[in-house]
């Protein structure tokens, strides 16, 4: 899978892969990502992904544009649509509908099912955490059944409750922070998707898999005490 390289200013390399929104290209994505993160003694800085794109940055006093593109040609040679850059599983619990998901009857409405059925297409599908953004760990998922997907709201809410479970088109997320949004409300997770008093802040992060599951409101108050009574079932992370 080819790749083109751009300058983005003098200490930056947007680098895009093919037209299209899919797994394999974003697994590229990750193990071009992972590649360059590697050299960070060398040179290169922060990294940041997005579905089909990375924009890398680097010292222009330690690399040249030239040299950044070299090394990235080079790491093009390793990677492939078949290798793993990441995995883990992790399960949300989601508290559906109500003053927690006030969308969800609209969600329905929409595609013609009951709330009942959207639950269950929702919480039966298997989601890839493409990448963070908007706001601290906010992850944009893909993977989501068409058979529930809604446009997002004509006008966005001021502000939205950290935990909401949206739709927005064929995606999902998660709002980890009190934040404005425009996405579909249809439920609420009481596990919080990030912690800035912790040392790895974030929940997710990109390559993750992503499972809900349906709670109850006496459920989402127990795990609310304690987040850690549930477990998220996390396998090791692999990278490479």
């Amino acid at each position: 899978m080819k790749f083109i390289c751009k300058p983005a200013g003098d200490q930056a390399v947007l680098v895009e892969f093919e037209n299209k929104i899919d797994q394999k290209t974003n697994t590229m994505v990750r193990q071009l990502s992972y590649l360059a993160e590697m050299e960070s003694d060398n040179g290169l800085g922060e990294v940041i992904l997005g579905y089909r794109s990375l924009l890398i940055h680097y010292n222009p006093l330690k690399l040249s544009y030239a040299e950044v593109q070299e090394k990235l040609q080079e790491w093009g040679k390793e990677v492939s649509v078949t290798g793993s850059s990441a995995g883990r599983e992790v399960r949300i619990p989601v508290l559906y509908g109500g003053e927690w998901g006030p969308d969800l009857e609209d969600v329905a409405e929409h595609n013609e099912l009951s709330p009942e059925e959207v639950i269950s297409i929702h919480s039966g599908g298997e989601y890839l955490v493409y990448f963070l953004g908007f706001t601290p760990g906010y992850p944009f998922m893909g993977g989501m059944s068409e058979k529930i997907s809604t446009p997002r709201l004509p006008s966005p809410r001021v502000s939205i409750p950290a935990g909401s479970v949206g739709i927005a088109n064929n995606q999902t997320g998660i709002y980890p922070v009190q934040s404005p949004g425009g996405w579909r409300l249809i439920g609420r997770t009481p596990m919080r998707l990030y912690d800035p008093e912790k040392e790895d802040p974030f929940l997710l992060e990109s390559g993750d898999k992503v499972f809900f599951e349906a709670i109850t409101e006496e459920e989402f108050e127990m795990i609310m005490k304690n987040n850690e009574t549930w477990n998220i079932h996390s396998s090791q992370r692999i990278k490479g």
